[in-house]
């Protein structure tokens, strides 16, 4: 039973898929940082000093300290109920990176394959 494990872990694709995840793992929170640190600014700027990650609608406001809030940091902290779109709008464009450059690492293997059976 344990041969047949180890003969199924030695095959090449499970450990091209282990090591595939752990650079998606590590690629990530790159990925996040370069949406939310170095794409969204000059966006925010573009449509007038946006700060992305502060673009929320108070459905109810908290119990400790009434609105409006400057800040989803302190909407949370008054415990208001928010609609966080700035999050799910660096969320969306963080997928579409990373799908991207998925899509031109699969490509670029896929190419490199192509070229290995010719």
């Amino acid at each position: 039973m344990f041969k047949g494990f180890r003969e199924f872990l030695q095959r090449g694709n499970v450990l091209d898929l282990a090591i595939g995840l752990m650079i998606a793992n590590a690629f990530g929170p790159i990925a996040k940082s370069l949406v939310d640190d170095v794409i969204m600014p000059p966006i925010g700027l573009l449509f007038g000093g946006v700060d992305f990650a502060n673009l929320f609608v108070t459905l109810k406001e908290g119990t400790t300290v009434a609105g409006p809030y400057a800040t989803l940091a302190a909407a949370k902290a008054a415990g208001a109920v928010t609609m966080n779109l700035g999050v799910f709008v660096n969320t969306l464009i963080t997928f579409v990176f990373i799908a991207f450059a998925a899509y031109l690492l699969a490509k670029s293997f896929h190419r490199v394959e192509q070229n290995k059976a010719a």
